[in-house]
């Protein structure tokens, strides 16, 4: 099963094997290089990649070193990176990643601010290559031509991303950033239109993916939840089935919706109306190739993505056909800047 084509949206997979979005930092400047365009091309026989996290704007650029798709260098950056996996054989889509309140000022441009949906700090602390480990900072709440601002910077970068050579844009709508902190009412205390309620809690998640949607096609845009998630201070909350119900009904429209695991009891129950909403449930979460056959063998999703399963093996899909062994990735070098431990892992 993990070897049969499948169509998502525009394209015509070859497998069903995705290459997951994971964050390297090895962007210097916040532009894509020549280091990144090999790193990607190796793994280009891939059913699909989804790019590393990419900032739409300076002010969402809260990691070290993470890329950006708001200027014509990070363009031109990012069509070395597509270019060399078109060559390759390879689909690539941007994830389009607003980091929120998930930053520091000393990881970022001057003049980007750390913005959220309130004025709440998320508990723990950040790596900044100037200081060190830093306690996360009190982001400034955005007020509405804030909310608008951020609604135009992804329109801007998803019609970037095209222009870059990408092959289409997943919002990430997970895993703690802006797009979930607008969802989780620990995060978002607003009490206007974009707090509140279920309804009030989605308004900007959905009005950023309708914008995006109407400048680059829904067939070539998808999103990704992590419900019941708790990564970057997201604690459980009462209302989180009727949330993605609600996301479900407004969103099914896209491409795909791409899914992280959890082993939180009440997951299968949120997961469903999106399944069933959804044209194509691209399923994630610590899978093993068994276990990724198998959730497409037993309809659970189209689709199946691995995260450290590719960082180590550049050549995944070749050896899980031919049950070769797996290397196992470092570590200590999956943020570091050079080429160590990320495109000298050797194929078979």
């Amino acid at each position: 099963m993990l070897f049969t084509p499948h169509r998502l949206g525009r394209l015509e997979l070859p497998s069903r094997i995705v290459m997951a979005p994971m964050t390297r930092s090895r962007a210097i400047g916040n532009v894509p290089n020549e280091l990144m365009a090999t790193y990607y091309a190796q793994r280009a026989s891939a059913g699909l990649i989804i790019a590393e996290g990419i900032a739409p704007s300076s002010d969402g650029s809260g990691y070290a070193r993470i890329p950006g798709l708001w200027s014509p260098a990070q363009v031109e950056g990012w069509r070395l990176v597509t270019g060399a996996v078109h060559s390759a054989g390879g689909r690539i889509f941007a994830q389009l990643m607003h980091t929120g309140r998930i930053g520091h000022p000393s990881n970022m441009p001057a003049g980007a601010r750390i913005v959220a949906p309130s004025a709440i700090a998320a508990r723990g602390a950040i790596w900044t290559d100037a200081s060190g480990e830093q306690p996360f900072v009190e982001p400034q709440p955005m007020q509405v031509w804030d909310l608008r601002k951020a609604k135009e910077d992804f329109v801007h970068a998803a019609e970037n991303a095209i222009a870059a050579g990408f092959d289409g844009v997943e919002l990430h709508g997970a895993n703690g950033y802006l797009l979930e902190q607008f969802l989780n009412p620990a995060s978002n205390t607003r009490e206007d239109e974009y707090g509140g309620s279920v309804a009030n809690r989605a308004r900007f998640v959905i009005e950023v993916a309708e914008a995006v949607g109407e400048a680059i096609g829904n067939d070539r845009l998808g999103i990704r939840f992590s419900p019941h998630g708790t990564f970057n201070d997201m604690p459980a909350y009462d209302e989180t089935e009727a949330q993605y119900r609600h996301l479900a009904a407004a969103l099914g429209h896209l491409a795909y919706v791409h899914i992280v695991g959890s082993g939180h009891p009440g997951w299968p129950a949120t997961v469903a109306p999106l399944r069933a909403a959804f044209p194509v449930l691209l399923l994630n979460g610590a899978l093993s190739p068994e276990s990724a056959a198998a959730a497409i063998a037993e309809g659970r999703a189209e689709l199946v993505s691995f995260g450290r399963h590719f960082v180590a093996n550049p050549d995944l899909p070749r050896r899980i056909r031919e049950g070769a062994p797996l290397a196992t990735p470092d570590p200590s070098s999956f943020y570091t800047p050079d080429a160590k431990g990320y495109t000298d892992y050797p194929a078979l």
